[in-house]
C-alpha cells in the first residue's frame, strides 16, 4: 500500500513539473516579453532568478514626439531659477509629475497640483497612462466652464486648453476700473498660453476667445464622424496628424502645408475680403489677421497714444513701437499704453496666432473672433479698416 502511494506521488509530482513548465512556456511565446534565466546554483537556499524584458507600447513613436524632447525649452525653462523647481501654476502641463498629482494619481487631491516639482521629466507614458486618467473624461476650462463626457480626449484637453478666457480679461478690465478707451497703467496684456487648439475646437462652450456681449459664436467643431476630438485626428504618441486620413476624403492632401488649402464646400463667401473664394480657410485666417493688426496698429497710435508693433516669438509679444516702423527693434520695451477695447482685440489676435491649427480646430470661432474685434477697433478710429467686403458667417458649412 505504501509503494502504491509513493509511485502515485512521484507520477503527480511529475505532472506537476509538466505542467508548470508548459504553463511558463506558454505565457513567454504569447506575450513575447519575458525570458527566463537558468538557476543559479550558489548553495542549498539560493532562490531561483528571472530576468522579465517588458515591452513599452509605441516607445519609438512616442520618442520622436515634442513630449519626449527632455531638451526642449518646455521642459527646461526653470533650470536656472532660484530655486531651480517648476511653480504650480506651470508644472501640470510642463512635467510628468505635476500631471499625475494634479489627476491625483499619486495619491493627492484631484484637480490641483499641491507642490512645486523638479525639472527633469517630459510628458511621458505614466503621465497619461495612471489611475487618474484611466476613467477621467471632463475637462475644466481657464473660464470655469467644464466639458463633460469627452473621452480619453480629456487628456490632451488638460494641457492644450490656454491659460485665459473672456472671464479673466473681463475681471482684468474691471479691476481697473476704466471706460473702454482710457490709458490704465495697471492693465496688463492677457496671454491665452500656447497651442490652446481646444479653446478654438470647442469654441463658446470654452469662452477661450474674447466674445463681445451680444453676439452668438460657434460651439464645438465637428468634423466627421471618428475625426471629432483630438486622438481622432492625431496620432496620441507621435502627435502627428493622420494625414494619410485626411487624404481620403481631400484628394489634393499629400503633405501637412497642403491642409492650408483645405476649404469645405459649404463656405460660399469671402471671410476676409480679399476676392478669392476658393482660398483655404488657413488664408481666410490669415487675411483677417492681417487687417485686424492693422485696425489694432490704427487704434494704438490714435487713441492709445503709443505706436505698437508685434512678435509672436518674443515675451511680452507686444511692444512699443518708438521709431514707428512696424516691427520690435532692441531696446524696445513692452507695450504698456493698455485700453480695455484695445487690449479685448490684442488678446483675440494672440488667441488665432498660439493656435497654429486654429483653421482647422475651430477656424469659424476664430472668425467670429476677428471680424469682432475688427469690427470693434473701427468704432473708435478714424482711419477704419475696409471691412465691406469681409464676411462673419454665411448659411453654408459654416453657420452650423
Amino acid at each position: 500500500m505504501r509503494k502504491q502511494l509513493f509511485v502515485m506521488g512521484v507520477a503527480l509530482l511529475l505532472c506537476s513539473v509538466l505542467l508548470f513548465g508548459y504553463g511558463t512556456a506558454s505565457a513567454a511565446d504569447a506575450t513575447q516579453n519575458t525570458s527566463a534565466a537558468p538557476a543559479q546554483e550558489a548553495d542549498a537556499s539560493a532562490s531561483v532568478t528571472e530576468s522579465v524584458t517588458v515591452t513599452v507600447p509605441f516607445l519609438e513613436e512616442w520618442m520622436g514626439s515634442p513630449h519626449a524632447d527632455a531638451a526642449s525649452e518646455a521642459f527646461r525653462h526653470w533650470d536656472e531659477e532660484d530655486p531651480a523647481e517648476i511653480p504650480v501654476e506651470c508644472a501640470k502641463c510642463h512635467s510628468s509629475t505635476g500631471f499625475q498629482d494634479f489627476v491625483g494619481a499619486d495619491g493627492s487631491d484631484e484637480g490641483v497640483v499641491d507642490a512645486a516639482v523638479a525639472p527633469g521629466t517630459v510628458v511621458d507614458c505614466v503621465a497619461c497612462h495612471n489611475s487618474g486618467t484611466i476613467n477621467k473624461d471632463s475637462v475644466t476650462m481657464p473660464s470655469g466652464l467644464v466639458l463633460t463626457n469627452l473621452g480619453d480626449e480629456s487628456r490632451c484637453m488638460e494641457c492644450h486648453q490656454g491659460r485665459e478666457s473672456k472671464i479673466s480679461v473681463d475681471q482684468a478690465i474691471t479691476d481697473v476700473g476704466v471706460d473702454l478707451d482710457t490709458v490704465s497703467e495697471e492693465l496688463r496684456f492677457r496671454n491665452i498660453h500656447y497651442y490652446a487648439a481646444a479653446a478654438t475646437k470647442y469654441g463658446t462652450l470654452a469662452k477661450g476667445g474674447y466674445e463681445y456681449d451680444g453676439l452668438a459664436y460657434d460651439g464645438n467643431f465637428k468634423h466627421v464622424a471618428g475625426y471629432e476630438t483630438c486622438i481622432g485626428c492625431h496620432n496620441s504618441h507621435t502627435l502627428e496628424v493622420k494625414l494619410e486620413e485626411c487624404a481620403e476624403c481631400h484628394d489634393d492632401v499629400e503633405e501637412i502645408e497642403n491642409v492650408r488649402d483645405v476649404r469645405m464646400a459649404g463656405s460660399t463667401v469671402d471671410y476676409d475680403g480679399d476676392g478669392d473664394l476658393e482660398e483655404g480657410i488657413f488664408y481666410e485666417v490669415e487675411g483677417l489677421q492681417g487687417a485686424l493688426f492693422a485696425a489694432i496698429q490704427a487704434y494704438a497710435s490714435e487713441v492709445a497714444g503709443s505706436p505698437i508693433a508685434y512678435d509672436p516669438a518674443a515675451y511680452p509679444y507686444f511692444f512699443a513701437d518708438a521709431n514707428a516702423n512696424g516691427a520690435p527693434d532692441e531696446g524696445e520695451e513692452g507695450f504698456a499704453a493698455w485700453t480695455p477695447r484695445l487690449l479685448k482685440a490684442a488678446y483675440n489676435y494672440q488667441t488665432s496666432i498660439k493656435d497654429p491649427g486654429s483653421y482647422v480646430h475651430g477656424g469659424k470661432y476664430i472668425i467670429q473672433l476677428l471680424f469682432d474685434s475688427m469690427t470693434d477697433l473701427n468704432t473708435a478710429i478714424t482711419e477704419q479698416v475696409d471691412m465691406t467686403a469681409m464676411h462673419r458667417i454665411d448659411s453654408g458649412h459654416f453657420a452650423g
